[in-house]
């Protein structure tokens, strides 16, 4: 008995799982992920720090604006400690803090949907490495213990930390609350930093670079601990 032909169906079914692959994901991430780092070189958000807002957006709506702004270019491997900084220099240190928050929050979000959709299925085989299978485990076994203490010891680029929790098998409740209460003090020390930029003899300025400094020194040590443990395993 003769074979049916192959119908138009089957070759649109090989062409849906093709586009739908892991590897076709990863490619749109990458094309993303691209396309937004050369926005960003091409505007300069940077450029907030000394140009400032603009005049024409004021009030709690430019609070929100910049909110929206900072968590868009947090996945395009904009610094956060630029954006804090613009925060507090722009809106003071509490309408400043709370947008930078929920700024972070949104691009941490942001990050490990993309990642989580676009990019998992593809990179995990490749997680066979001893140290890249120790961090895999942790992220994944210890997720919202280990995303707190990569917050609250900063170090490790946060674009960069978000996309790896994604290709993990962290949860979403554990990596946005570790988010959200780990970027408490690093956030609000650069703020105020920005805030009282124009005053660098004042107790309040004093005390949060006093603050990124010891941070940014415990995360070393902290870093250096766990490169140890993670080899050892």
């Amino acid at each position: 008995m003769l074979e049916p032909a192959a119908t138009p169906d089957g070759l649109a079914a090989r062409c849906t799982r093709v586009l739908f692959s892991p590897w076709a994901r990863l490619a749109v991430l990458l094309v993303l992920l691209a396309g937004a780092a050369a926005a960003m070189i091409v505007w300069q958000p940077q450029r907030l720090l000394a140009h400032g807002w603009p005049p024409e957006w004021a009030g709690g709506g430019a609070v929100v604006i910049f909110g929206l702004a900072y968590g868009v270019c947090t996945t395009a491997f904009v610094p956060r400690p630029v954006l804090n900084l613009a925060a507090g220099a722009i809106f003071g240190s509490l309408s400043g803090f709370l947008s930078a928050l929920a700024g972070t929050v949104l691009g941490a979000g942001l990050a490990f949907a993309l990642g989580r959709l676009l990019g998992q299925d593809a990179l995990r085989p490749f997680l066979r490495a001893r140290w890249l299978a120790a961090a895999d485990r942790q992220l994944s076994e210890h997720g919202f213990r280990s995303m707190l203490a990569i917050r609250l010891f900063p170090g490790l680029p946060f674009c960069a930390t978000n996309y790896c929790a994604a290709v993990s098998r962290m949860g979403w409740g554990a990596f946005l609350l570790a988010t959200l209460l780990g970027s408490v003090p690093n956030t609000a020390a650069y703020v105020i930093a920005g805030a009282q930029a124009s005053t660098p003899t004042s107790p309040a300025f004093l005390i949060s670079t006093a603050f990124i400094a010891v941070s940014g020194l415990a995360a070393v040590l902290v870093a250096w601990r766990k490169r140890a443990s993670l080899r050892g395993r």
